[in-house]
């Protein structure tokens, strides 16, 4: 078997190279991010190292190398018997004996055996003897062989399929049309993809179908853990002030006097009212005549230092609201402002009202700058002016924000309620409306 470790950026370089070197039989053993490079193991760069292999029997023999047999150089004949060399040429000199003749007659031999002769290969596979127990047990690794080649290529399935998700291949069908709904909604593509992702990971490592229910099943569950959360909806009754703040024409006032008629209605609390909208034309006057229909106190500051006063004032009370003036706030000193006046003692909420009739992109910005207080809940409004509810999906799971209310309409104290995380669900997967 043949092994090889790879160091890539993505699964699909991987593959790519994994065929290239090892052909298209070879099974990927293991694999798991890295970090290359850095200081001190910080900053390292994000790698996936790959574990290939491929079996000995599958792969290529690489082509043996041509064995070029020696030039033997002709060698001449040598006569056994010794005769004195005759010169058939006249010359000048003298006739010499020959003596150098015998000695070189007794070095020929060695001359002859030092000539380099054809390398004979031995196989001793030819002079192997064999025995029961050998044959049994090249048997027994042959069969353990087989079974590691099974087991290698049924991982080689399993990260075919997991990879199918990663390399952008299409989603089944069922799951296509959950996406699309999903799109439709409004919610972010990237937080759909993510879900598609885990649901397909599931469904791999059950090894099951994918079938309509259970796709709507699994879908309908990683929605409910985003959205679904152990803290209580409605106010608590350790609660003294409530804040609420939001961009302008989103139904705050309105929304505070729905929420102070359940309280004085259901719960029978005492009430007081603050604001500090002082910017909007009869804003005053419409808190002032909720205040008058629930009969409960209402106090106007016009700055921070004005806050002191009204909190005597409404000591009495058990809970009071505070309306906020609806500003732009995306201007640094707007939000000064605002921080000063959420300034209260005592145990205190502050709730962020928006209106789903905002698109997502002005929602994720006017969140973000409310960020910078301490957000403890997200209330919408309008429920009833749209059809499109992915905006309270996104808005919860990029700033972990957590339900309270809803309005579906302007009847106080009739049109608002906790807000259905699996109610909301279901509106982001129903089929769409003709």
């Amino acid at each position: 078997m043949r092994v090889k470790r790879y160091v890539v950026d993505s699964m699909p370089d991987a593959l790519q190279k994994i065929r290239t070197d090892l052909g298209k039989d070879a099974v990927i053993l293991n694999t798991k991010e890295i970090r290359t490079g850095g200081f001190l193991g910080m900053f390292g760069k994000k790698k996936i190292e790959v574990i290939a292999a491929i079996d000995a029997a599958n792969a290529k023999p690489a082509p043996a190398p041509q064995r070029v047999a020696p030039q033997i150089p002709p060698q001449p004949k040598v006569n056994s018997q010794v005769a004195p060399l005759k010169t058939s040429f006249q010359s000048d000199f003298p006739d010499v004996p020959d003596v150098i003749a015998p000695v070189a007659m007794k070095s020929e031999p060695v001359a002859v055996s030092a000539i380099p002769q054809p390398e004979r290969v031995v196989n001793p596979a030819a002079h192997q003897a064999y025995s029961p127990s050998s044959v049994q047990s090249v048997a027994r690794a042959s069969v353990k062989d087989d079974q590691v080649m099974d087991e290698l290529k049924q991982m080689k399935e399993m990260m075919k399929k997991l990879t199918q998700v990663n390399d952008g291949d299409k989603l089944p069908e069922a799951l296509q049309t959950l996406e699309q709904r999903l799109y439709d909604q409004e919610v972010n593509p990237t937080l759909v993809r993510q879900i598609m992702d885990e649901v397909m990971a599931d469904f791999q490592l059950a090894d099951e179908p994918v079938t309509e229910e259970t796709a709507h099943q699994l879908v309908r569950s990683k929605l409910g853990e985003i959205l679904q959360t152990d803290h209580s909806k409605h106010i608590s009754t350790q609660t003294r002030v409530v804040h609420f703040v939001g961009p302008t024409g989103v139904g705050k006032t309105t929304t505070i006097a729905k929420l102070a008629a359940e309280q004085v209605l259901k719960y029978h609390r005492k009430v007081g009212f603050i604001t500090s909208d002082t910017y909007r034309i009869a804003a005053i006057e419409q808190l002032k005549t909720y205040a008058t229909i629930l009969n409960v106190p209402l106090e106007v500051v016009f700055s921070p230092q004005d806050l002191t006063k009204a909190f005597q004032n409404l000591a009495e009370c058990d809970i009071i609201f505070m309306d906020t003036a609806g500003r732009n706030f995306r201007n640094e000193m707007y939000v000064s402002e605002l921080n000063s006046l959420l300034k209260t003692q005592g145990s205190s909420e502050t709730i962020l009202v928006l209106s789903l009739t905002t698109k997502y992109r002005d929602l994720r910005a006017i969140t973000n700058n409310f960020s910078k207080f301490k957000l403890d809940k997200v209330l919408f409004t309008k429920m009833d002016e749209t059809d499109s509810y992915g905006a309270i999906l996104n808005v919860v799971h990029e700033f972990s924000l957590k339900l309270s209310y809803v309005t579906t309409g302007q009847s106080v104290p009739d049109d608002i309620a906790e807000m259905n995380e699996w109610q909301i669900i279901d509106l982001l997967l129903e089929e769409p409306r003709t």
